[in-house]
């Protein structure tokens, strides 16, 4: 599993930054079941670390007839290699309810993502 050790800080420099107790390599979790707090979501179809833009890309599958869903690295809370699971800080509504990923777009942060702020300041 990878989480910070107790009593290591849990500081972030942005929401599109993984948590400073997250450890993750691009294509570590490609496939991973995504967890949201209430339950499992999807799966992760693409990622990036890239500094100060780094995302999932999450299929929802079924739950929302295919959809993918950016959501923003800093919402991860820990990754569990063993069992192919990221859980993340936002309810499966919430990543229901969040914009689009669009692949043509991917790099431009418009109006439409700071649907996120509340929830990477976790």
């Amino acid at each position: 599993m990878r989480a910070a050790q107790q009593g290591q800080s849990m500081s972030m420099t942005s929401m599109w930054d993984y948590r400073d107790d997250v450890t993750m390599t691009d294509a570590g979790m490609v496939g991973y079941d995504v967890e949201a707090t209430d339950g499992s979501i999807g799966k992760i179809d693409e990622t990036s670390a890239d500094a100060g833009s780094g995302y999932m890309v999450v299929d929802t599958g079924f739950w929302i007839f295919g959809k993918k869903r950016l959501i923003p690295a800093g919402v991860v809370q820990r990754i569990d290699d063993d069992e192919e699971k990221v859980y993340v800080s936002m309810t499966k509504d919430q990543i229901k309810d969040a914009p689009d990923f669009d692949d043509a777009h991917r790099d431009q942060r418009d109006d439409s993502y700071n649907y996120y702020e509340p929830y990477g300041q976790r």
